[in-house]
């Protein structure tokens, strides 16, 4: 990791994550999804997300599609259906949806631990920071990667205690074991960070920006080691690690808001 950025990297990535983080963003990216409750139920927020950001790999426009049919078969309320469903309507809901190797059976299972966890803690928000301030508890003394990582690690072992599916808990990444966790690094991204840009949504406060770390996929690794950023070749959890501390160098408080950048230059810019 350098220990200082390159003036000109600085200045191209401050130009293109203000470029970026703006409302057009939302037309063909998965925070699109739950976008249509920015204003309302933070509850409602959070398991549309949460459903988008487990799906969103492969194409945007599906992920998009998919997400959006999965929570218009919830009658357009996802909190409600997670608090009050029955065993019967969540089976007819999932039947016959699905995303690539999410399958209709990791939906019910998903839709059951997120019950379970809002019955327990009051709300899916107060469920994840209990789940993730555990788990970070247990690395008090490493490194604030680490520490997210385990507070990561929390949050997937609290969420997975009910789900006896095996092949499920394959949606749920695990950094503690290496995974960059990339869709989880997105989900909180899109919770904590502050509303102002127009794209994510800044309703969850358990967490703060300056924890969150960096949702690492093909095209921010790209770009990070193409800028200097990032020396790792394997995209890992110590990619992650390495990129959001270059990025802190530019922004302590908020260096994740950088991904629009990175992420902006690879996918959009073609850079």
């Amino acid at each position: 990791m350098p220990t200082t950025i390159d003036p000109a990297v600085a200045d191209l990535l401050r130009m293109k994550a203000a470029a970026f983080e703006r409302p057009a963003f939302l037309a063909d990216d998965p925070v699109g999804v739950p976008d249509r409750f920015r204003g309302g139920d933070p509850e409602d927020i959070a398991v549309a997300a949460f459903f988008a950001a487990t799906i969103a790999w492969g194409r945007r426009a599906s992920i998009v599609a998919n997400a959006t049919e999965l929570i218009d078969r919830m009658d357009g309320s996802p909190a409600a259906f997670v608090r009050g469903a029955t065993e019967a309507e969540v089976a007819q809901v999932v039947a016959g949806w699905g995303h690539r190797t999410f399958k209709p059976e990791d939906a019910a299972g998903f839709l059951r631990a997120l019950r379970r966890m809002v019955e327990e803690a009051g709300s899916f928000e107060e469920g994840f920071r209990r789940a993730f301030r555990k788990g970070e508890a247990a690395a008090a003394d490493a490194t604030p990667g680490a520490r997210f990582a385990a507070g990561i690690g929390g949050f997937r072992d609290a969420f997975l205690a009910g789900v006896p599916e095996r092949r499920t808990a394959k949606h749920v990444a695990d950094p503690r074991t290496g995974a960059a966790a990339k869709r989880l690094c997105m989900f909180l991204r899109w919770m904590v960070r502050p509303a102002a840009g127009g794209v994510d949504f800044g309703v969850w406060r358990g967490l703060q920006p300056a924890e969150l770390h960096l949702p690492l996929d093909v095209h921010t690794a790209t770009v990070g080691r193409k800028l200097g950023l990032l020396t790792r070749r394997t995209n890992d959890w110590p990619a992650v690690v390495e990129l959001t501390d270059a990025l802190r160098l530019l922004d302590p408080e908020d260096p994740v808001r950088f991904d629009f950048a990175l992420f902006g230059l690879g996918a959009i810019d073609g850079f």
